[in-house]
């Protein structure tokens, strides 16, 4: 047995090594940037960062918007996966290809023709005039909302085919026995569906709401530089200010919010499964 696993150590080393010099090292050291003072450790950046009312108004936006992207991906997501599951096996093939095929897409490319539709002469104001609803183009374009049309259709695939997956693994006959015992189909979902798929939808959520936090291209030219993200205020304090420090601060507060929403998925999803134990053992 020691044998065995001396070799099973020896045998993941190099990639230990590898994966340390080359990811965690760099890491450790651009956070550590935050941190540093000629006097010693300090979180004084951190509090010169927070205290600027442009960088408040920054981070409450990237949270805002990575919150929204995450709950209407998942909304679409249950909706369309559901769907996607009933179809036949031929079918549900297509259709789960069709849904991964934007992943193969660049998103530069898939982005940039946001801008061919979401445009002052672009598709939707085109349409809009067309039927009347307004005379003058709307500005939809360098906005949140252009940012969140932009994120949502980044990431909606990576929470359809994780829901997709939960979905195939929940027992055929839950939704019909439900059914059977006279659930509505609000109560189906929420306390049958809702619970034996919480850890699709944990990992779904955790994509997408880290993918809206921590993307670039599609902030950077659909929201432009009237409305900052963090990732694009990172980039600034990069090229355009060389300051360092500031955007380790970024990179440190980034990362802190991903991990807090895996947690937070996986308290929320335990609690649901808990109280649904509970209640079923009164």
């Amino acid at each position: 047995m020691f044998q065995n696993r001396a070799e099973a150590l020896a045998l993941a080393l190099p990639a230990a090594l590898f994966v340390t010099l080359v990811f965690l090292v760099p890491v450790v050291a651009l956070l550590s940037e935050g941190f540093h003072s000629p006097g010693g450790l300090t979180i004084s950046a951190y509090v010169d960062f927070f205290s600027s009312s442009l960088n408040q108004a920054v981070f409450w936006r990237t949270l805002k918007l990575g919150a929204i992207v995450t709950v209407v991906s998942a909304v679409i997501g249950y909706a369309a996966a559901f769907a996607i599951v009933g179809l036949s096996p031929t079918a549900k093939g297509r259709v789960t290809g069709l849904v991964m095929m934007p992943l193969m897409i660049s998103p530069v490319a898939r982005t940039y023709a946001w801008i061919v539709i979401l445009g002052r002469t672009g598709i939707v104001n085109e349409a809009l005039r067309a039927v009347g609803i307004t005379d003058a183009p709307l500005r939809i374009l360098f906005s949140e909302t252009a940012i969140f049309i932009g994120l949502l259709q980044l990431f909606l695939p990576l929470m359809i085919i994780s829901l997709i997956s939960a979905l195939e693994n929940m027992p055929r006959d839950a939704v019909p026995a439900a059914r059977v015992l006279g659930a509505n189909w609000f109560q189906v979902f929420w306390k049958v569906i809702l619970p034996l798929t919480r850890e699709g939808l944990v990992v779904g959520g955790t994509l997408v709401f880290t993918g809206s936090l921590t993307a670039y291209i599609t902030p950077a030219i659909l929201g432009g530089s009237k409305v900052l993200m963090l990732e694009t205020l990172m980039y600034q304090q990069v090229s355009v200010s060389n300051n360092f420090v500031s955007a380790s601060v970024i990179a440190f507060i980034l990362i802190v919010m991903s991990f807090a929403a895996n947690i937070l998925l996986k308290r929320v999803a335990t609690a649901r499964n808990k109280l649904r134990k509970e209640g079923a053992a009164a």
